[in-house]
């Protein structure tokens, strides 16, 4: 999700306005859905191996709502990254190793595309001014690199790194 807030700098001297601009500041955020199915992918990932784990108990451990995280994993069920186990000894897991499953794709099944704006997705409208646009290069710098991060991190990953800090 990306966000738009606007600021203003303004300098004042004898009570006269001298200077004023209007700066605009775009802020790329993770939505609930993200944060929270990335985290509960997390939770998930620390139990691979080890059979279905209780809904309520993920929420539980990641301080998340049950429903809320319900709806997720429908999706990330959708997309082939969950399975799920019906009846008393049930709930969910990994569809594969979490060395197999990467940040990104949990992000862009949640999310969908990580573009910090609309111009430089594929598919997208295209700008009337994009053939002297300037600052698309930048924009799509800044994708490629959001992409290229948040597809290198597995779930594995995120673990080691996580038991790197508690053995340090």
């Amino acid at each position: 999700m990306l966000t738009k807030t606007v600021g203003y700098n303004i300098l004042v001297k004898e009570c006269q306005v001298i200077w004023w601009e209007l700066k605009e500041v775009f802020i790329m955020k993770l939505s609930t859905r993200g944060r929270y199915g990335l985290k509960a992918m997390y939770q998930l990932a620390l139990h691979y191996g080890e059979g279905p784990i209780p809904l309520n108990s993920i929420a539980e451990k990641q301080g998340l709502s049950e429903n809320y995280l319900e709806q997720l994993f429908s999706v990330l069920k959708k997309e082939g990254l969950l399975q799920s186990v019906r009846g008393a000894q049930g709930g969910y897991m990994l569809a594969k190793h979490p060395q197999d499953i990467t940040v990104g794709h949990i992000l862009r099944t949640l999310e969908g595309n990580m573009a910090p704006v609309d111009c430089v997705v594929e598919g997208s409208k295209k700008c009337d001014r994009e053939d002297e646009c300037a600052t698309k290069f930048v924009y799509m710098q800044i994708q490629d690199s959001i992409n290229n991060v948040i597809d290198s991190i597995s779930l594995q990953d995120m673990i080691n790194e996580q038991n790197k800090d508690w053995n340090d």
